[in-house]
């Protein structure tokens, strides 16, 4: 068995963040959000300077799997802002291993936790309601539409 743990993410991490980052979003949403606007995210510098702006804020964490970060969670107040796998680790279970930790982090400091994701995103989607996770309104706003997922102290 991998050798797996979950720890606070530091400055000497945001190179290999906003990496992995850049990879889960190129190998993963391109089915749902479309060739443009994925290679538009990467290419604007947005998606570095979302895990730039939260480490900086606190609250980001990585999985380590061997000595190498796997994936990672942003939680902001209380909900996980975001949460990714390296495509190449995805199906071992290390998705409902980070999502457990930030489950038990915000629940110990909120009675409700939320989550976003796209639509059409429905392997995440699933994934959520497996775990347990409340599947809320659909959010419009700029950008591409979202769902919300909610979790509270009792599970749903």
């Amino acid at each position: 068995m991998a050798a797996t743990t979950i720890r606070p993410a530091t400055g000497e991490d945001l190179g290999d963040l906003q990496a992995l980052a850049r990879r889960t979003i190129d190998t993963c949403y391109r089915g749902f959000l479309g060739n443009e606007a994925v290679d538009w995210f990467i290419g604007s510098g947005a998606s570095d300077e979302h895990v730039a702006s939260h480490l900086a804020g606190g609250g980001v964490y990585c999985l380590d799997l061997d000595g190498r970060i796997a994936g990672f969670s942003i939680l902001d107040g209380p909900t996980v802002d975001l949460m990714m796998i390296d495509p190449d680790d995805h199906r071992r279970g290390l998705g409902r291993l980070l999502l457990r930790h930030a489950e038990e982090v915000l629940l110990a400091r909120y009675a409700t936790i939320r989550l976003e994701t796209f639509p059409g995103n429905t392997r995440a989607m699933s994934f959520y309601e497996a775990c347990g996770w409340v599947l809320g309104d659909r959010l419009v706003g700029e950008g591409p539409d979202k769902v919300e997922y909610t979790k509270n102290v009792t599970g749903g």
